[in-house]
């Protein structure tokens, strides 16, 4: 299949990835139906009705809420894919993890499912899971090659609650769909995603991360980590495609490669020019369990699970089957350090 036939559902519009996903619909022609907490707020969606004008596609806005049961009947009925991107990210730990992440995040796909079921149009689901349903930490990769046949085992509320909630999520969404034979389900699995974002007032942690690389955050330096990074525009085509083509199914893991956290630092230094505090070293780890739980949030499980590992992946089938090419991550890095430059967000100290 070539393009869409008639109308699809994409949750979570407004989000990092599900904006790209909606503008790549509206590009191609297609009717969204997009899900947004609040449709009449300009602040939060006006870039949507933005990035429309223009295209060929027809956008609408539907109002839905992960935790309100019934809430996505109306979004999804008559439609023929439903893009499932919703779902919170938060990579600190939360105060109640149950409360603000695993809840929503469970029984928000239950509620989007609930109104898949209830409508006879849907043929295929394509849900964004994270490559944090296939491990929770580098230590537990155990120098394997990370494919899809993994899954993370060993997050908990206190230690990568945010990970727990894209396992059990994503869990939940194979239990439903093997439950019935009508709609498939297609499972993106991304990296820790980076690259511009469509929504200048972005403040999502992918937005927070790369402006901290270059706002003197970091200045005393990186922790020795490794993850894996996928551009927001390959991750957003991946959805596409997975509703695209007939043969595509499972689950895909979406990630350029992996890569320190220094390596990606010196990406940005090289995009940001003079001006800017950039990290130019490891934090030794003994220093971190110091101060990385004041500096940078990181708690000692972390640290103690993640710093001084590495691991590799195996990308093959999201090459294979969705027809993914990578760009290359200084790329990536470059064009999101551009872009909040020129948005403001962050200022070069001579120019302050």
């Amino acid at each position: 299949m070539d393009n869409f036939a008639g109308p699809v559902c994409v949750t979570g519009a407004s989000g990092y990835i599900g904006a790209w996903v909606v503008k790549l619909l509206l590009e191609r022609g297609a009717t969204v139906r997009a899900t947004v907490r609040k449709p009449d707020d300009a602040s939060k969606v006006g870039f949507l009705h933005k990035l429309a004008q223009g295209l060929p596609g027809t956008l609408e806005l539907k109002k839905a809420d992960l935790t309100d049961k019934g809430s996505f009947h109306e979004a999804v009925a008559g439609c023929e894919v439903v893009f499932h991107t919703a779902s919170p990210f938060v990579v600190r730990q939360s105060k109640d993890p149950q409360r603000d992440l695993i809840e929503p995040a469970v029984q928000g796909t239950h509620n989007v499912l609930d109104a898949v079921d209830a409508a006879p149009s849907v043929r295929r689901v394509v849900l964004t899971s994270s490559i944090a349903a296939v491990y929770g930490d580098t230590i537990d990769v155990g120098g394997k090659v990370l494919n899809e046949d993994g899954w993370n085992t060993t997050s908990t509320l206190t230690n990568g609650a945010y990970q727990l909630s894209k396992t059990l999520a994503e869990r939940a969404g194979w239990e439903r769909a093997g439950a019935q034979s009508r709609w498939s389900l297609v499972a993106i699995n991304p990296g820790f995603v980076l690259g511009p974002a469509l929504d200048p007032k972005a403040s999502g942690e992918s937005v927070t991360f790369m402006k901290s690389m270059i706002d003197g955050t970091f200045a005393v330096g990186m922790p020795a980590a490794t993850i894996a990074v996928v551009d927001v525009r390959e991750a957003a085509l991946a959805h596409l495609e997975a509703a695209l083509r007939s043969d595509a199914e499972g689950r895909h893991i979406l990630a350029e490669a992996p890569y320190q956290f220094l390596q990606l630092a010196r990406f940005a230094a090289a995009a940001a020019g003079p001006g800017f505090k950039v990290p130019v070293r490891n934090v030794p780890k003994l220093v971190l369990y110091l101060v990385g739980p004041i500096v940078g949030g990181l708690s000692w499980d972390y640290i103690s699970r993640n710093v001084g590992f590495t691991f590799s992946l195996d990308n093959s089938k999201s090459r294979a089957k969705l027809g993914i090419a990578y760009r290359p991550m200084p790329q990536t890095i470059t064009d999101h350090v551009k872009q909040l430059i020129a948005d403001g967000v962050v200022v070069a100290r001579n120019a302050a």
